[in-house]
């Protein structure tokens, strides 16, 4: 105790909490969702075919998730694009990605070092959009618990909720890649993240709303950091969730990662099939003597 109060942890978290997060951390924001864009199959051919579309979906990647929250809570879906300075933010950052000349800013931020960084400050963000969510959604719905957890879970999450709309825009459709069949880290973070923000708001969880920001922020930006400077996608989670889906929904253990590394039971080898069309055709035969 002696040493959190020498810390002053909570002055800290509360200084943290109010600290304005444009231009420095908006920036990192959407430098980081449309370099994800970017990799995104086929967006950069949309780039050069249709600026229009492209710009479409980089605001999209940007601001999704205030578009997709204004439209549950009953407002316009273009309530965001009012706010001419994030937008021309927005927009600057598209057109360096990608159309800067040889490239160069787009290599500066894709730098692993730089990408780190920036990662890091982008979940700050998101953290400080759940919470924000959470909060919105408690002023409307006093006692709509789950309500809050939606509002919350989209406000982190809201790009991947809408992003086979943002397809269409390219062009594309892939309805496989659903976010909610296939939810990735962010995703789920964002939901884990809404509920613990809903319990706070509801007085159930005996933590400061400011304590919970920056100790969801440190482990959102350390989990995707250690993440993207491994390359990887498999989430902290997955383990837990194993045991909890095998405990409660009797699924196997590790069903999730055994999809991914086993082929589908459908894809059986022809030589396979050929023996067990000539198994069962034999079977028949001997069936119909019998009769």
């Amino acid at each position: 105790m002696d040493v959190l109060a020498a810390l002053n942890l909570g002055d800290l978290a509360q200084a943290f909490s109010k600290m304005g997060m444009f231009p420095v951390f908006d920036v990192a924001y959407y430098i980081v969702s449309i370099l994800y864009l970017k990799y995104e199959p086929g967006s950069v051919e949309v780039s050069r075919k249709s600026p229009v579309a492209s710009w479409l979906c980089a605001m999209l990647y940007c601001f999704g998730s205030y578009i997709l929250a204004d439209i549950m809570l009953g407002g316009s879906p273009v309530d965001y694009f009012q706010y001419n300075s994030h937008i021309l933010l927005a927009s600057a950052i598209w057109y360096l990605i990608f159309y800067c000349p040889l490239n160069l800013f787009y290599k500066c931020v894709a730098f692993l070092p730089v990408k780190l960084v920036l990662v890091a400050l982008k979940e700050v963000v998101r953290t400080r959009k759940i919470a924000a969510g959470v909060h919105h959604a408690h002023h409307a719905y006093h006692h709509g618990y789950f309500i809050m957890v939606i509002v919350g879970y989209v406000k982190g999450s809201g790009v991947a909720l809408i992003s086979n709309f943002e397809q269409l825009l390219r062009g594309v459709w892939r309805p496989e890649t659903n976010e909610i069949l296939n939810m990735s880290f962010p995703t789920k973070a964002s939901l884990y993240g809404a509920i613990l923000f809903t319990m706070q708001e509801a007085h159930w969880l005996p933590v400061s709303r400011s304590m919970l920001i920056i100790f969801f922020t440190l482990f959102m930006a350390t989990s995707k950091v250690w993440m993207t400077a491994r390359h990887s996608h498999s989430s902290p989670f997955a383990l837990i969730e194993s045991w909890i889906c095998h405990v409660l929904f009797r699924s196997p253990l590790g069903s999730s990662e055994e999809a991914h590394h086993h082929p589908p039971a459908a894809s059986v080898p022809s030589s396979l099939k050929s023996k067990e069309e000539l198994s069962e055709g034999a079977r028949k035969r001997k069936a119909k003597k019998a009769e």
